[in-house]
């Protein structure tokens, strides 16, 4: 959000999120505005002051996951080791969203992996995410073959692991799959 909120702004702001956010890993996409705001402690009206309609309140959920996203592949590029920083993206990208079924049925029903609205976060994350995966090609640390474009596909089949797997616990397993996959020779 462009502009600067008040305190309690702000506060009501996250409440809406968080309720969201629960509320979707809970009881899926179905979820009206109206169960948002009861479960944030917000009237109807706080909650359409900040999101005029539920693909708003949506899309700021996946900007926000986004921005953390970034701060991910921010950290996991100061890692000496290549192999250990495309690991770390991996891994701390799908401990961002384990659990937040809203951004992972989010994702997954958006044709072509696009989202409108996100364009200057998903650059964001993509510039430091780029820079881990050309490094560690470089290093030889990983297949020459995986690039970025690739990134978010075996994300994806991650995240379906955790919403859509009996107990989603096996995302790790299958995320340890995919990095010893993605080892050279």
């Amino acid at each position: 959000m462009e502009k600067t909120l008040r305190a309690d702004a702000r506060r009501n702001r996250e409440k809406i999120m968080v309720a969201a956010r629960e509320l979707f890993a809970r009881e899926g996409e179905d979820v009206q505005i109206e169960q948002i705001a009861a479960h944030a402690g917000v009237g109807i009206g706080t909650v359409y002051r900040h999101f005029p309609t539920k693909q708003d309140l949506v899309t700021e959920l996946v900007r926000s996951r986004f921005q953390q996203f970034t701060e991910i592949a921010l950290a996991a590029e100061e890692i000496e080791d290549p192999a250990e920083a495309v690991a770390t993206l991996f891994t701390e990208s799908a401990n961002a969203v384990e659990g937040d079924a809203g951004f992972q049925m989010a994702i997954m029903g958006v044709e072509d992996l696009e989202w409108e609205g996100i364009e200057e976060e998903k650059a964001a994350f993509a510039g430091p995410a780029t820079r881990i995966i050309e490094r560690a090609v470089k290093a030889g640390a990983i297949r020459p073959d995986f690039s970025f474009d690739d990134f978010p596909m075996l994300m994806c089949g991650i995240t379906s692991t955790m919403y859509f797997g009996p107990g989603g616990g096996e995302w790790r397993r299958h995320l340890d799959l995919i990095l010893a996959g993605l080892r050279p020779g």
